[in-house]
């Protein structure tokens, strides 16, 4: 045979498979090996071998367990042919793999690098040994190996018949070494040497090796025994001794006497003192060495350190507590009162529960708990609580907890385990009846850990939280004469279970002259002091405290507020330092020196009717805000486009009143056929901010109907309310904040659903008196009051782009303008001393509020059913 013919013959020979590169493991023949697979391209080999219908590998291991892609010269020669057996997906992307070995192969060449290795192998077949000295060595073997498995004990009873049942030098060899040697270089070694009577007897003497290994393990271990019994004889002689010195009078004080004498000390509980007691005794009798005594003491001291029965003296006065809440807080009348009302409410049922001999517990009732915009004052108001009741304050911030154990606590088999935050600021405060403020009750979330919410329901539960039962302590711990108030930005987003058992009392965001006012007397004041300046260096007379609430921040609350005060403080402060005798006085003028240009704009709108346009209004946890819509028709097929990033919701709402338009399109004057022809595109400016809710059901109906008809929308009036395919309207919430917004927008005229009448009372009169409020029942009324008639001068908008052009024609009615419009415009400084007067009055009138069924004064064109159906 040539050299050419045997070169192709050899390469009929060899077999290409995919190749997985192993890290310091070694597959070997007739056994089974798990992998943890997490490379890319071993990922994608195993995953073409599972397409193999033989789902054969080649498994090789890696000359440096460093290379994370190793090439032809990092691999050892010699691997095992294996198959796959399962492949498990793991959640982070890598694979579970059981591989049964089959053959040795020796690896020739890499056929393909990318996206996986490929490599020709030459399959080595078993050779079989036989004859007398096969199976001595073979009996060799097994009884070295029953000696091993004895001294190390880890092998079952299962895997040792198993392995004694192997009669054969090749499979007892590779089973030997795949189950007894641990060293990698040992394994490959084996793994290259193909004769089985030289592989056997190279596991022999490494078996011997490991049993005189193990059996100095064994002496050694016998020896620490020893040493054990003898630190066990020296506990013994040393309580000896300590006896001895007692009768000689020499002082004997121990840690475990310390704690008995604390123990004595502390009246606790029958139950804890018994724990504790316990606990003692075992300290007592641990070895000084033992790793279990800190945990042991630092439990000790956790208990000892509880307030089991401190309390601070509570006193309660009404006159005191309105002054309290009166020095710390601006504004807020309603609120106040309402706290008032509630801790006079719990002051009568405390002292009634001591009259009939009750326990304190049964006279908390329900908890307090504050839902309002950032920065209007929750946490300081329960700061104040605290000082009018005279009890010590502790605030617990739960935002973005995710752990059940946070409020529960770790049990003490956890390495590090602490108690919850509830025990935690217990031992802080150290009484039993303080005011726990939980902060951002509305921002926990659930993971796999558990729900915090869940674990929240029993410390908040005046029924169950005497017995509260922190996973530390293990032992029932009363948090029934805590006083605990919640607070949070959102109540939506607060459980409903948890929300039953609080009384949740809503604050709205300040006004223009509350926040002037809040400036001026408590964050100017506050602000100046931390920056180490004085009055008579610094003033802001209140007009320029306006021009900032007005133009440098909006905001329900105050924190914005406060950061421009203080940016005005470190100017100013770097000027006194520069010039000493420096006096500063801002005014309108000056002020941008310190704060650049104005961040708003005027809020005033233009009132100008438009068609296809009308302004909506809704709340986010920022409090009130104007929502506008918009609506364009175009020539199309009927589509419907929505835009402005609006939630689920919003998009149904949008959906139910083009439903009702169609419904109405006869009444309304309106093709219904116009669909087939007609594009809409509503969308809601403000693209950033997310959109959600159905109060803005109302507008968009409105909108679609004056883009429709080209009937222009009034300018001055703002509405909201839910719709539904009849065009009825249903109630929405928040209300007063949405007033507040449009308001502070310059809106006169507010279309609310009839039933939300109710909610009007909450709306201060001074902002109710400037307002005309028209409540209604269904759609075709909001469209009669909001829509002009064809023939009014309005401002439209241009079918394709362009110039927006007004529409001149005679006024035959008059002009379209609100009696709030004729009135003269004042300027700021003007406006804050009429709102001072508004104030002042003393008596409170109605809202000005238009039934449904008269046409609005404002608009004597707008006329009304009744009307129509005459004419």
């Amino acid at each position: 045979m040539s050299e050419q013919e045997r070169q192709e013959h050899v390469e009929e020979m060899l077999e290409s498979y995919p190749l997985v590169a192993l890290k310091n493991i070694v597959a070997f023949p007739h056994n089974r090996h798990a992998l943890v697979i997490a490379r890319e391209k071993t990922v994608r080999a195993v995953e073409e071998t599972m397409m193999r219908p033989d789902r054969m590998l080649v498994a090789v291991t890696q000359r440096d367990a460093d290379i994370d892609d190793p090439e032809f010269k990092d691999i050892y020669p010699i691997g095992t042919l294996a198959e796959v057996s399962t492949m498990h997906r793991q959640q982070d992307g890598s694979m579970q793999v059981v591989i049964r070995g089959i053959n040795r192969v020796s690896v020739k060449e890499f056929t393909e690098t990318e996206p996986f290795m490929r490599a020709q192998v030459e399959v080595h077949d078993d050779v079989q040994a036989t004859g007398s000295q096969a199976d001595a060595m073979v009996r060799h073997a097994i009884g070295l190996f029953e000696q091993y498995a004895q001294l190390s004990r880890r092998f079952s009873v299962e895997d040792i018949n198993s392995i004694v049942a192997l009669k054969t030098a090749s499979r007892l060899s590779d089973t030997l070494a795949a189950h007894i040697v641990t060293d990698s270089q040992h394994q490959q070694d084996l793994l290259e040497t193909l004769d089985p009577m030289e592989r056997l007897e190279k596991i022999c003497v490494l078996i011997g090796n490991e049993i005189e290994i193990l059996e100095l393990e064994t002496t050694i271990r016998s020896r620490v025994r020893s040493q054990v019994d003898r630190t066990q004889k020296e506990f013994y002689l040393r309580e000896q001794l300590r006896a001895i010195q007692e009768e000689l009078g020499m002082d004997t004080t121990s840690e475990s006497d310390e704690l008995r004498k604390r123990l004595a000390e502390k009246k606790l509980p029958d139950e804890v003192t018994t724990r504790v007691r316990k606990e003692i005794d075992r300290l007592e009798r641990m070895p000084q060495q033992s790793a279990e005594i800190s945990v042991i003491r630092a439990y000790i001291d956790w208990l000892l350190a509880l307030p089991w029965n401190e309390r601070s003296q509570e006193t309660f006065d009404i006159e005191a507590t309105r002054r309290i809440l009166e020095d710390d807080h601006y504004g807020l009348e309603g609120i106040k009162e309402r706290i008032i009302e509630f801790l006079a409410v719990r002051q009568l049922r405390q002292q009634q529960a001591s009259r009939e001999g009750l326990p304190k517990s049964e006279s908390q009732g329900q908890i307090l708990c504050l839902i309002g915009p950032p920065g209007v004052g929750k946490t300081s108001l329960g700061y104040s609580i605290a000082k009018a009741l005279g009890r010590k304050f502790a605030r617990i911030s739960l935002g973005g907890v995710h752990d059940e154990a946070e409020i529960r606590g770790h049990r003490r088999t956890y390495v590090g385990a602490l108690p919850g935050r509830i025990i935690q600021s217990m031992k802080t405060v150290g009484v039993r009846n303080p005011v726990f403020l939980l902060d951002e009750i509305d921002k926990l979330s659930a993971e796999q850990r558990g729900d915090p919410s869940a674990a929240l329901l029993e410390v908040l539960d005046p029924a169950q939280n005497k017995t509260f039962v922190d996973h530390y302590l293990e032992i029932p711990f009363d948090l029934s004469e805590v006083f605990f108030i919640c607070t949070g930005n959102v109540k939506y987003q607060i459980p409903r279970p948890l929300a039953d058992r609080m009384d949740i009392i809503d604050l709205p965001g300040y006004m223009l002259d509350e926040k002037v006012n809040i400036g001026t007397r408590h964050l100017w004041p506050k602000v100046l002091n931390e920056h180490g300046l004085s009055p008579e260096q610094v003033r802001i007379p209140q007009p320029a405290m306006q021009h900032i609430v007005t133009d440098y921040t909006r905001e329900a609350g105050v924190r914005n507020l406060e950061r421009q005060l203080a940016t005005i403080c470190r100017k100013a402060a770097r000027r006194v330092l520069e010039k000493p005798n420096t006096r500063i006085r801002l005014t309108t003028h000056n002020l941008g020196q310190y704060l650049g240009l104005p961040r708003y704009a005027d809020m005033q709108l233009t009132h100008k009717p438009r068609v296809g346009s009308a302004m909506g209004l809704g709340v986010t946890e920022n409090g009130g805000v104007m929502l506008p819509v918009e609506v364009v028709t175009m020539v199309g097929k009927g589509d419907l486009m929505v835009t402005g990033q609006l939630g689920d919701v919003m998009r149904e709402s949008a959906m139910a009143a083009l439903s009702y338009i169609r419904t109405r399109a006869d009444m309304l004057k309106i093709d219904p056929n116009f669909q087939d022809a007609t594009d809409l595109h509503i969308h809601m400016p403000e693209n950033a901010m997310p959109k959600d809710g159905p109060s803005a059901g109302i507008t968009i109906a409105t909108t679609l109907v004056s883009a429709l008809t080209r009937r222009a929308v009034r300018g001055d009036i703002a509405m909201t309310g839910e719709i539904t395919l009849l065009g009825d309207i249903l109630p929405i919430g928040g209300l007063k904040e949405k007033v507040l917004a449009a308001q502070q927008a310059g809106i006169t005229h507010i279309i609310a659903p009839a039933e939300n009448k109710k909610d009007l009372i909450e709306i201060p009169s001074r902002i109710r008196q400037r307002l005309q409020f028209t409540l209604v029942e269904n759609m075709d009324e909001v469209i009669e009051i909001a829509l002009l008639p064809p023939e009014e001068e309005v401002e439209e908008q241009p079918a394709n782009g362009g110039e927006i052009v007004p529409l001149r024609l005679e006024e035959r009615d008059g002009p379209l303008v609100s009696e709030s419009q004729k009135r003269p415009r004042m300027n700021k400084s003007a406006a804050m001393e009429q709102e001072k007067r508004d104030a002042e009055e003393p008596e409170e009138r109605e809202p000005f509020i238009v039934p449904h069924e008269t046409p609005s004064p404002l608009y004597p064109q707008a006329r009304s059913h009744k009307e129509q159906e005459k004419q």
